[in-house]
């Protein structure tokens, strides 16, 4: 009877939870509703009256505004040092007059074309007459801008020579209709607060580390689109970051840096408590270990670079040069433009970027998205397929061959979206185990009568120029890297070393693949702001790298010890 009486206040109780939580759903979505239906009233209202006092009518309106809360806490010396909260709402507009064929929004060639434009703010309460009132001014003003430039693209064509492309400046994308759930950032940040304070106060048994931090950043992000040809969406994304950075000076005055972070869409994903208590010992004993390693000298030869290195690898010299705006866009060095169906990379590569992708065995992927920044779903886009290059990553600027965007234009908020990377992935149809491919470096090492090769363990990042104005040529940040002796002795750790090339050359000196494939999670800058983004892939053995010197600042380290540390 007790055991009956039991289970029917345990099912009165799930109902009841249930009922509430159905509840505050709907009273979100009913918001989110609020929101859209605002901006779809005033882009009605826009179409059927901009242009009826004789100027050019638009022929596309499209509205995009992001909904942002953000909550990070670090933690330096075991005490807080931040702790903030923001809330905010940024519209980007997009008017186009003229036609898909040629619109306002097309490059005037012989002179610095980029426009950039203040973020628009939006009231961030679910005020319809706020909103529309925001909608309406930026409108006006975006529209008589987009007057105006016609104007003078039209004139530029006229005294210009040719374009190369002749694409349509806007591709005709099918209508998309989405409604997803609210995404909302959760409490638990403040629970945290104790747990950074414990991990950022064992930096203070290393005296030698002059600064370190540990910090949590939450965001939950949503968006809502409607443009004049039908699409109306709303959907959003939650993401949590734990970074770790600690800092030092060697004796020479070179800076040195550590940084670990761990990427995921919900806090449960993220490690436990013990795995990250040993990942900040261990930047802290990598650190100290890098501060007494011995300098690099400049070194081209034989390298293996793990599965997170040859991410950041391919991100930057091949991931920026398939997006598709750059093989338009005269003034890039369009570096594989006319290279469809060619041979750019060996036979055992293919590479696919796909943003539908959440997870890499169980890791979350910053790359991951639903529809991208120009209402545009997302899709799978198989750019290599056994070496030989197939497609490009577009948005909806048109190149020659390729009519339509595959979900790829993206932006930060008040950025204009251009074709970007989501999660790049390298596919190998062959590998080899870790033991071979270092035996491999080794023998490549001795047929080209060098005594050591290297490995790249850990990279933060990197840079390339993809203009004509600058040579073609990347440059990434190596962290992590062993000399590899063909005698046998131990690796050796170095320090000071940039990762340098241009990309033609470094594609054709790859020999192999290894097994163990790495993730690396990160935001990209370029043209169209910060954007997630990801890359999976596995080690790569490549017959020649090239290395230079890092900058080293003259500076020697603090005279003064730390004050209340123990020395370790």
């Amino acid at each position: 009877m007790v055991l009956k009486t039991m289970l029917k206040i345990l099912i009165l109780v799930i109902i009841v939870l249930f009922v509430f939580s159905s509840v505050n759903y709907a009273e979100t979505q009913e918001k989110s509703n609020i929101v859209l239906k605002a901006m779809q009233e005033e882009l009605a209202r826009s179409m059927q009256v901009l242009g009826k006092k004789g100027s050019q009518a638009p022929y596309f309106i499209g509205y995009r505004i992001t909904d942002t809360y953000r909550a990070n806490i670090s933690s330096a010396y075991g005490a807080l040092s931040n702790c903030t909260e923001k809330r905010s709402r940024i519209l980007d507009l997009d008017v186009r007059v003229g036609s898909h064929k040629l619109d306002n929004t097309h490059t005037i060639r012989g002179r610095y074309d980029y426009e950039y434009t203040m973020p628009v703010k939006v009231s961030v309460e679910d005020d319809p007459a706020a909103i529309k009132s925001a909608l309406w001014l930026a409108t006006d003003k975006r529209y008589k801008a987009a007057v105006k430039k016609l104007i003078q693209v039209k004139a530029n064509k006229g005294v210009s020579v040719k374009e190369e492309d002749q694409s349509d400046d806007f591709s005709k994308e099918k209508a998309q209709v989405y409604s997803g759930e609210f995404k909302t950032a959760a409490p638990e940040i403040a629970a945290w607060k104790k747990r950074v304070k414990e991990y950022s106060a064992i930096f203070n048994d290393y005296p030698k580390i002059y600064n370190a931090w540990v910090s949590l950043r939450s965001a939950a992000e949503n968006k809502y689109f409607v443009n004049s040809e039908g699409t109306s969406l709303q959907h959003g994304y939650t993401r949590w970051r734990l970074g770790i950075m600690a800092r030092t000076k060697a004796e020479d005055g070179m800076e040195l840096y550590k940084t670990k972070s761990f990427d995921a869409r919900d806090l449960e994903n993220l490690p436990d408590h013990e795995t990250l208590k040993k990942a900040v010992l261990k930047i802290a004993k990598d650190l100290l270990a890098l501060r007494e390693a011995p300098l690099m000298e400049p070194f081209a030869g034989p390298a293996i670079l793990s599965g997170e290195a040859t991410g950041v690898f391919f991100h930057e010299i091949f991931g920026h040069r398939i997006e598709g705006h750059r093989q338009k866009d005269e003034r890039n060095g369009q570096t594989f433009t006319k290279k469809i169906n060619e041979q750019v990379l060996p036979t055992f590569i293919s590479v696919y970027d796909d943003p539908t992708l959440k997870q890499f065995k169980k890791v979350d992927l910053n790359g991951h998205y639903l529809y991208d920044d120009e209402g545009v779903k997302a899709e799978r886009v198989d750019v290599v397929q056994d070496g030989i290059l197939k497609n490009f990553l577009m948005s909806r600027s048109p190149i020659e061959g390729f009519s339509r965007s595959n979900g790829h234009g993206r932006a930060q908020a008040g950025r204009h979206p251009v074709s970007r990377q989501g999660n790049l992935v390298i596919e190998p149809s062959k590998t080899v185990s870790r033991e071979k491919l270092r035996r491999m470096l080794t023998a490549e090492c001795k047929a080209q009568g060098k005594p050591y090769g290297l490995y790249f363990d850990d990279v933060v990042g990197g840079f390339t120029f993809t203009g004509r104005f600058l040579p073609q040529s990347f440059n990434v940040t190596p962290v992590t890297v062993y000399r590899v002796y063909v005698d046998g002795r131990p690796d050796e750790l170095v320090r000071g070393v940039d990762l340098i090339g241009t990309p033609l050359t470094s594609f054709s000196k790859i020999i192999a693949c290894g097994e163990d494939f790495g993730v690396f999670n990160g935001q990209c800058g370029a043209e169209s702001g910060s954007v997630p983004v990801s890359a999976v892939a596995p080690p790569v053995l490549t017959g020649q790298i090239e290395v230079q010197k890092k900058y080293k600042a003259s500076d020697k380290p603090p005279v003064l010890p730390p004050p209340q540390r123990r020395e370790k």
